[in-house]
């Protein structure tokens, strides 16, 4: 008797083992220069296992499976692991999503886990790693063993800058003489908040000897980029990110002796670098500055300064030299009222090497003189701070006289521009424009509101609405009283509904079909007239036939129904899924044509 106890005491420990399917990573957030592992657990043994996209990342490592048994007391104890070494392709929140496996039958899935890829990290000291203890344990025997020997450098010109002052970021890549690069590529690119930035292309890499904390290298410069801060205090400068193939030694030796390369993938990074960029003095800035930091030259240039009435004339207004010419404006000249001044043209003649930007701006105005005389054009000061001395200087230029030869006279031959440049001369006719010279009369005596047409038809129109009322809700009562009605188009809308969902869940296998056979089963309760519980193959059949519906149609919708309840088990692909959308679509269409 106690045998058999026992016998059945394992039997429902057995039946009601709980089954365990659950995703585990070794950490939650890491640097974009570090790896992650995450690992499939189940406590028993499954089959068809799927693993997630891994979306944000990419494999460098697995799936390693592994199976593990143990015996306690009697009892039996199982795991099995699928592992995956991932490395971040950019920085972000990511989220791994559900991995499956078929265990006796039943698909199991695991919790959604999110996952946070931000800066690089100084130095990777991941166990998690695959190549890790590999890498500790070369480099006991052997110094250089497994180590990279390659970095990246950011230098800065200038990490304490005034505003607009230009400053440059070579980027450049060290490799030890004990390693090689295969190939690189950039999978964090620096964005400069708070900078005008111009890259400088390097057309061909230039391989140099050097030194890195005192160790020969070999160097290359990657990229050069010119700075503009336009923003005092601390600024933050993003790394710049690579994802190199390296070439290391390893700790096994070939037939001559020489230690045999191993090829790997690492990240590197640059790192943050902060600017600290120092605000403009506020001593001696002079009035009506734009902002101009440099060495500039200023001048304003008329293309002629005798013309006939009904001739224009060119000014033009310069700025060359060298500093931030595409970050501020030009002054603007001021011009007598009878001289009409068209909008700029703006050009630019600026290139920007490693140093900053050189070259010219400039505003060329053309104006039009309307009357007869002498019409001076006021001088134009610039004001620009210069780096070498630390000071602001003002350039100004000179008066320039427009003399127009022939034409009408102006009632005042020696207009010149007032200090508001705005201001034009009022005409004759506008000075007494707010006195009216017409007179309209209108009736003092006004009609009262009170006993007029439009207080008695606001007094009768409630009155008026109550049949319209009337005859709404009879026909709402008649609608809500309509049942067999309100339940077919209910029917037809849900199927409506749920085809609508199947096409949106195409890439999705088991909702897809899901919503696809509630479709075809609400399609049949709006057209049939029938309820759930009714439906059975025959009986769709035999009311489908009655209603002049095509037996082969039929016979295609049959199969249709119970490829719906068989596909959500068995494997498909996004081929099958689509042609099973378009033959719904299809057979729907010609049963509703048939049978209406």
């Amino acid at each position: 008797m106690k045998k058999y106890i026992i016998i059945l005491l394992l039997t429902c420990q057995g039946i009601f083992a709980q089954v365990q399917f659950v995703a585990q990573v070794s950490k939650n957030s890491l640097g974009i220069n570090e790896r992650l592992r995450i690992d499939f657990v189940m406590n028993d043994d499954g089959d068809n296992f799927s693993a997630p996209a891994f979306e944000g990342f990419k494999i460098i490592g697995g799936p390693n499976q592994s199976t593990s048994y143990l015996w306690v007391n009697g009892r039996k104890s199982f795991e099995k692991t699928y592992s995956f070494y991932l490395s971040p392709t950019k920085k972000g929140t990511f989220i791994i999503k559900p991995g499956s496996i078929e265990i006796n039958g039943q698909v199991y899935k695991t919790n959604p886990i999110k996952i946070t890829v931000g800066n690089a990290v100084a130095e990777e000291r991941d166990p998690y790693n695959p190549y890790y203890q590999q890498q500790q344990q070369q480099q006991q025997p052997q110094a250089y063993a497994g180590k990279s020997g390659v970095q990246l450098v950011a230098e800065i010109s200038n990490p304490n800058p005034y505003l607009n002052e230009p400053i440059t970021v070579v980027y450049k890549i060290y490799v030890s003489n004990r390693s090689a690069v295969g190939g690189w590529q950039v999978t964090d690119t620096p964005k400069y908040n708070n900078f005008w930035s111009q890259n400088i292309d390097v057309k061909q890499l230039q391989i140099q000897q050097g030194k890195f904390k005192g160790e020969d290298y070999r160097y290359a410069v990657l990229r050069k980029t010119v700075l503009y801060p336009q923003k005092s205090g601390k600024l933050e400068i993003e790394p710049l990110t690579l994802d190199v193939e390296v070439e290391v030694p390893s700790n096994e030796v070939d037939f001559f002796g020489r230690p045999i390369m191993t090829t790997s993938n690492k990240k590197i990074s640059a790192g943050a670098k902060v600017i600290n960029v120092k605000p403009l003095p506020e001593a001696g800035k002079p009035e009506g500055f734009t902002g101009a930091v440099g060495i500039f030259d200023f001048k304003v240039t008329p293309s002629k300064t005798k013309l006939k009435n009904g001739e224009s004339l060119d000014l033009n207004v310069i700025v060359s030299g060298k500093g931030n010419l595409k970050l501020f404006t030009l002054p603007k000249p001021i011009v007598p009222s009878t001289l009409e001044m068209y909008d700029p043209v703006h050009k630019e003649n600026v290139t920007t090497p490693l140093s900053g930007m050189a070259g010219s701006i400039s505003d060329l105005y053309t104006i039009i003189p309307q009357y007869k005389g002498n019409y001076p054009i006021q001088p134009l000061t610039f004001s620009y701070f210069d780096l070498a001395t630390k000071t602001y200087k003002t350039i100004t230029s000179k008066e320039i006289n427009i003399e127009v030869l022939d034409g009408p006279t102006a009632a005042n031959n020696n207009a010149v521009a007032s200090n508001d440049s705005n201001k034009t001369k009022v005409a004759s006719n506008a000075t007494f424009g707010f006195i009216k010279l017409k007179t309209v009369l209108s009736n003092i005596k006004n009609t009262d509101f009170l006993g007029s047409g439009l207080f008695y038809g606001l007094l009768f129109f409630p009155f008026l609405l109550i049949p319209v009322i009337m005859v709404i809700r009879k026909k709402k009562e008649a609608i809500d009283g309509d049942f067999v009605g309100n339940r077919i188009k209910l029917s037809n809308k849900l199927a409506k509904k749920y085809l609508s969902e199947a096409k949106n869940q195409i890439a999705n296998k088991e909702p897809f079909y899901i919503a696809l056979e509630k479709a075809m089963h609400n399609f049949l309760k709006a057209k049939l007239h029938i309820e759930t519980s009714e439906m059975s193959k025959d009986k769709i059949s035999e009311i489908l036939l009655s209603r002049n519906a095509s037996p082969e149609d039929v016979s295609s919708f049959i199969a249709l129904t119970e490829n719906c309840e068989l596909a959500r088990y068995a494997p498909s692909t996004s081929v099958t899924i689509q042609q099973d959308y378009n033959k719904a679509v299809e057979i729907i269409s010609i049963l509703e044509k048939q049978i209406s």
